[in-house]
């Protein structure tokens, strides 16, 4: 009887470690994500979020452990390289081009996934694949009637759709999304939760989010790092009802606490 090829994990940490001189902010991580699921990364500042992301992302390499994305190893890989195989990453800040168009944002974002960047000779306009995709994009992000306004001139909750536009106009299969809801008030907060999760349907998605709101709207699993530890990793009822978790991150009263401990309520 045959059996099916069991697939890697979409993205697998093993014993990842990274220091600066002698200081340890990764100390061993180990996290597997499932192809399709939607992973938060939940933890108190300085935890080492950011810099986690950043080794996922070739930003910064591991000083020990390996990095695997769908079986190939990416652990000193260069950002671009680790796009081209099918990964694409958000920012704390918003990151765009503020002179260039909604469209034209998204345009580059979808020609840097196919290595076309800046080649003078040929005609951007030609390529109808790029704009193909710059247009459907722009639908999936609510955009549409904004297409032709400088990103700029945009809201910041539009700037930060836009953002997550130009982070999946790549048709990268593992997105990783940095706080993509800060600043935000709460009804744009539920706005940018819907788009997340329409847009990344049949993605694997990991995302840093300090709003527990946000985190239990779109997880399927969460994983909590403390001082570069992920300490435990389960549903976002199991990590919401997790002693640990509570005693080392949340506080002992989780339900009066969460708010003002990730949200700063």
């Amino acid at each position: 009887m045959s059996t099916s090829p069991v697939l890697p994990p979409a993205l697998r940490l093993a014993d990842v470690h990274k220091s600066f001189g002698k200081t340890a902010i990764i100390r061993g991580v180990d996290l597997d994500l499932i192809e399709g699921e939607r992973h938060a990364l939940i933890g108190p500042n300085g935890a080492g979020k950011s810099t986690l992301f950043n080794l996922i992302s070739g930003r910064l390499h591991a000083t020990a452990g390996t990095i695997q994305l769908r079986g190939a190893d990416i652990t000193r890989a260069t950002p671009q390289a680790i796009n081209r195989m099918g990964l694409a990453r958000s920012f704390q800040v918003t990151n765009l081009f503020h002179r260039m168009t909604v469209f034209e944002n998204l345009r580059c974002g979808a020609l840097w996934s196919r290595g076309v960047g800046y080649t003078f000779w040929r005609r951007v306009d030609t390529l109808r694949e790029a704009n193909a995709r710059a247009d459907e994009v722009l639908e999936a992000i609510g955009l549409t009637r904004r297409r032709a306004v400088v990103a700029g001139e945009l809201t910041y909750a539009e700037q930060r759709a836009l953002e997550i536009g130009v982070t999946i106009a790549c048709g990268a299969g593992v997105i990783l999304l940095d706080e993509p809801t800060a600043g935000m008030s709460r009804s744009e907060s539920d706005a940018a939760v819907a788009l997340i999760k329409k847009v990344t349907i049949g993605k694997t998605l990991i995302l840093v989010e300090h709003d527990m709101d946000v985190v239990f709207g779109i997880a399927d699993r969460v994983s909590v790092l403390v001082y570069g530890e992920v300490i435990a990793t389960g549903t976002p009822d199991a990590i919401h009802a997790n002693i640990r978790v509570q005693e080392a991150y949340l506080g002992t009263d989780l339900a009066k606490g969460i708010d003002k401990e990730l949200t700063g309520a």
